[in-house]
């Protein structure tokens, strides 16, 4: 069973999926969570709280699927392939995700939660804190982190002699990112990948 926090911010997706999030009304998301607007508020703190948590989450739930492409997970055996994977699902995630597009691109939208700076805030109520998620990272900070989790994980099946191992990691990154700002379906990433690893 999900946590509160996962409810809410489960119910917090979904509502931006209906309407923009400057329309989403906190009242709104703590009933379809199905519980007390004051939990709510005590998780988060704020609106904007609730919206970095959601974006935070999002950026996390990205850059697990990537691992999750680059450990074989997908099915794809050699490195190459496992590298083709991981940009596909860039491509994917960011196509069926707008805030993940966002967190790769930097572009937002004015249906989007804008990213906020961190901050600690005091709930009137009750007076608790409530800090909130870790730094967003900027868009080429998310990519490098997707490139380090592919150079950490392939170092050990990288055959010797190919191209550097970091060299082709940013470069398949840098590919995946291409795609997610002029789009093209997913499944010719992983051919072009497969193109300039051979």
């Amino acid at each position: 069973m999900p946590t509160a926090r996962e409810s809410l911010l489960d119910a917090a997706f979904a509502a931006l999926e209906g309407r923009p999030w400057p329309r989403v009304k906190m009242a709104e998301v703590a009933a379809a969570a199905g519980v007390s607007r004051q939990t709510l508020y005590n998780q988060f703190g704020s609106k904007e709280g609730l919206a970095r948590a959601l974006v935070r989450r999002e950026a996390d739930a990205y850059l697990s699927g990537v691992e999750r492409a680059l450990s074989g997970a997908s099915g794809a055996a050699g490195p190459r392939e496992r590298l083709a994977a991981a940009a596909v699902w860039t491509v994917r995630s960011a196509t069926e995700n707008p805030l993940v597009r966002a967190v790769l691109t930097g572009c937002w939208n004015e249906r989007l939660p804008t990213p906020v700076t961190p901050v600690t805030s005091v709930t009137p109520v009750t007076s608790v804190r409530t800090a909130s998620p870790g730094p967003l990272p900027a868009p080429g900070e998310l990519l490098g982190q997707a490139r380090d989790r592919a150079v950490r994980l392939l170092a050990g099946d990288w055959p010797p002699g190919a191209v550097e191992l970091p060299l082709a990691c940013e470069a398949v990154a840098r590919l995946a990112l291409s795609y997610v700002v002029a789009p093209a379906p997913a499944a010719d990433v992983a051919r072009m990948v497969r193109t300039v690893l051979a």
